[in-house]
């Protein structure tokens, strides 16, 4: 009675043992279940910073596409830039050209009729007495015909300098590269604009020519008629120079045909050379440019340039 009585145990007591049982027996489950749920939980973060690094790494890769793409979408706008600027470069260095070409031949034009129709006013008024002023009339044309030679090419007179190319070169050498070099230094710089510093020389060599016309003019003689024709030849020589030097050589205006004449592209291509400076500045002269670069054993050189100057054009 007493074993059974131990035994039996009350429905109540079976229940609670049982629900602690169960309680006992539950709760590894539901730590599992916690521990179940931060996992999930931790892999759900993982996942979302997995997520926001990828979607970072996108923003960032889709940023810098549109960077290239901004850089890459200005390039047809900078090419039209480009080629405006160089068409107004080249619309402007016309424009200049042309500038000085009208101005080249009106000064050409002009000064040559003066020139033509004060050799004929004076003679005819010389002519007046009934003396024909043959000596005179001689001087005249040969200083004249002197001042403006540059050389004479043949066997027994090899390159006879005389006149103003003699004068040309030395004032070139002497005061053009030496005190007036402040004015002179502007033609050995890129040019801005139709006109130069260095243009003043041609008015400066032009106060010469007009003073011995004025004296021939008005005074009757052999001695005036030398300076009319010495005169008359630096104004030939003037213009001449400015044909070569400024149309031919440098470009400011066409000259046609005369960048076809063999010696003058020869002379065009020695004074190029002086600008490059690969002789100590030789030639400094215009018309024998090519004399003075075989004295210093250029002419390699100037064949170089001559057929340089004949693919440009």
């Amino acid at each position: 009675m007493a074993g059974a009585a131990a035994i039996s145990t009350p429905p109540n007591s079976l229940a609670r043992h049982s629900g602690q049982s169960s309680l006992l027996a539950s709760k590894p489950n539901s730590l599992t279940n916690r521990s179940h749920f931060k996992t999930r939980g931790f892999d759900w973060k993982n996942k979302s910073r997995t997520l926001n690094i990828s979607s970072f790494k996108e923003k960032k890769a889709e940023d810098f596409a549109e960077v290239r793409n901004d850089k890459r979408e200005p390039a047809p706008d900078d090419h039209v830039k480009r080629v405006s600027r160089v068409e107004e470069k080249r619309q402007r260095k016309k424009s200049q050209r042309y500038t000085y070409l009208v101005a080249a031949i009106l000064s050409s034009v002009g000064i040559t009729s003066m020139a033509a129709v004060a050799v004929y006013c004076r003679f005819s008024l010389q002519m007046e007495d009934g003396e024909f002023p043959l000596l005179e009339m001689f001087g005249t044309f040969a200083l004249s015909v002197g001042a403006a030679s540059s050389s004479v090419d043949s066997p027994y007179l090899h390159d006879l300098q005389v006149g103003m190319e003699f004068w040309a070169r030395w004032a070139h050498r002497a005061l053009w590269h030496a005190s007036l070099w402040h004015m002179h230094e502007s033609h050995h710089r890129p040019r801005e604009g139709p006109f130069e510093l260095n243009d003043v020389f041609a008015i400066i060599n032009a106060v010469p020519a007009i003073a011995l016309f004025s004296y021939g003019w008005f005074n009757k003689g052999l001695v005036p008629g030398l300076c009319f024709g010495a005169g008359l030849g630096i104004t030939v020589f003037g213009i001449a120079y400015m044909f070569v030097h400024d149309g031919l050589v440098h470009r400011r205006f066409p000259v046609g045909p005369i960048a076809n004449v063999p010696y003058l592209r020869k002379a065009a291509a020695a004074h190029q050379l002086h600008h490059e400076g690969k002789f100590g500045g030789v030639p400094y002269g215009l018309f024998l440019g090519p004399n003075e670069l075989e004295e210093v054993g250029g002419l390699d050189e100037l064949s170089k340039e001559v057929q340089r100057r004949i693919k440009k054009i």
